[in-house]
C-alpha cells in the first residue's frame, strides 16, 4: 500500500474542555501564588501526564484531605466532592480551591434542589466514579444510583410520581438514552433535569468520533484508562464503524500491527489531554506512513470558565 493511499482524520473538537482546563490552571495559579507544596484531593484530572506534570512542580496528591498538614492549601478536583469532603477540610482550617467543573456543580444543585421537594433521584452513572460520589454525596438519602440500563430494572423508590433522573457528565449520550428510557418505561412520570446533564464538551467529542469512525478502519483515541469520558469514545467509534478502536496513554503505546490493512485512521483526545500527546501520537503514525492529516470539525466549540473564585481574589497569600 502506498503511503498515499493512508491517511489520518483528525476529530475536533478533542482534548481539553473548559473544565479541565480550568482545573489545571488552578492548580497552576496556586502553585505560582503560595509556592509548593500545594495540595491536591485525588487527581485533579484523569490524565496521568497531567498529573505527573503538576507533581514535578510542586503538587502532591493525596487521597482524602486528613493527609493534608492543617493550615496548607488543597484543590478539590473537577470532578467533584461531597459537601462532608468541604467539612473535613474546614475542620482541618485548610485553604481550600475547589477546581470542581461548573457543569458538576450544576449537578450537584439540582440534587440538593429536588431532594429538598422530597423527589427520589435517580443518579445515572458509574459506581465508584468520583464525580457519583461527590453528587450522591449532596443528598444521599435521596439518590439511588442506576449503572446502565440493566439496571433500571432493580430501582426501588418511595412514589414513582415522584421521581427525577440527573447523571454523570461524562457518559455517553447514546447510553445514557437507553437508560433513561429504561427508567420512563417503569416510572412513566419520570422528570428530566432542567438542562441536560452530560457535559457539552462530552457530547462535542462523541459528535466528532462518529463522524470519523463512519470513515476509519480504526480510531485511535489517545486518555488514561481511567477517564471515563475517554473510554466511552472508544465505545462510541466501535459503535459507530470503526472496525478496532484502541485507548492509548501517550504515542509509545500505538502498535504498528494495528495498521495492518488500515488506510484510514482516526485520531481524537478525551477532554483531560493536552494536544501535545496527539501531536505525538501523529508524528508517530506519520513514521509509519501516515503522514496525510484532514481535521474534522463536527461542532465549532467556545466554551470557558473563570477562575475558581479563591484565585480570583487580589492580594491571596498563603496562611501563616
Amino acid at each position: 500500500m502506498s503511503s498515499s493511499q493512508r491517511r489520518v482524520l483528525l476529530a475536533k473538537p478533542r482534548g481539553y474542555c473548559a473544565g479541565v482546563d480550568r482545573a489545571v490552571q488552578a492548580v497552576e495559579t496556586a502553585l505560582d501564588r503560595f509556592g509548593p507544596p500545594v495540595y491536591v484531593r485525588r487527581q485533579i484530572v484523569h490524565n496521568t501526564h497531567v498529573v505527573s506534570s503538576l507533581e514535578k512542580r510542586g503538587a502532591i496528591f493525596v487521597t482524602e484531605v486528613d493527609e493534608v498538614p492543617p493550615g496548607a492549601v488543597v484543590v478539590f478536583s473537577a470532578h467533584g466532592i461531597a459537601p462532608e469532603v468541604r467539612l473535613d477540610a474546614e475542620r482541618r482550617g485548610l485553604r481550600a480551591i475547589d477546581a470542581t467543573c461548573p457543569l458538576v456543580t450544576k449537578v450537584h444543585n439540582e440534587a440538593r434542589r429536588f431532594a429538598a421537594k422530597d423527589y427520589d433521584i435517580l443518579l445515572v452513572g458509574h459506581e465508584g466514579h468520583e464525580e457519583v460520589v461527590g453528587t450522591a454525596g449532596e443528598a444521599p438519602a435521596s439518590v439511588r444510583l442506576v449503572d446502565g440500563a440493566a439496571g433500571a430494572a432493580d430501582v426501588e423508590v418511595r412514589d414513582p410520581a415522584k421521581v427525577v433522573w440527573l447523571s454523570q457528565t461524562t457518559l455517553s449520550v447514546d447510553e445514557t438514552t437507553e437508560t433513561v428510557n429504561a427508567l420512563r418505561e417503569r416510572f412513566p412520570a419520570l422528570l428530566d433535569p432542567p438542562s441536560d446533564d452530560i457535559c457539552y464538551a462530552t457530547q462535542n467529542r462523541q459528535a466528532a468520533v462518529k463522524v470519523i469512525a463512519a470513515q476509519a478502519e480504526l480510531v485511535i483515541v489517545v486518555g488514561s484508562p481511567n477517564s471515563s469520558n475517554s473510554v466511552r469514545l472508544v465505545e462510541v467509534a466501535k459503535d459507530y464503524g470503526a472496525q478496532a478502536s484502541y485507548l492509548v496513554d501517550d504515542a509509545g503505546e500505538v502498535e504498528e500491527h494495528w495498521l495492518d490493512g488500515v488506510t484510514t485512521v482516526g485520531v481524537t483526545s478525551g477532554a483531560s489531554v493536552p494536544e501535545e500527546l496527539v501531536v505525538s501520537v501523529l508524528a508517530k503514525l506519520a513514521g509509519f506512513g501516515f503522514g496525510e492529516v484532514e481535521e474534522v470539525e463536527a461542532v465549532e466549540e467556545h466554551m470557558t470558565f473563570a477562575l475558581p473564585r479563591e484565585l480570583r481574589a487580589s492580594g491571596a497569600r498563603r496562611p501563616a
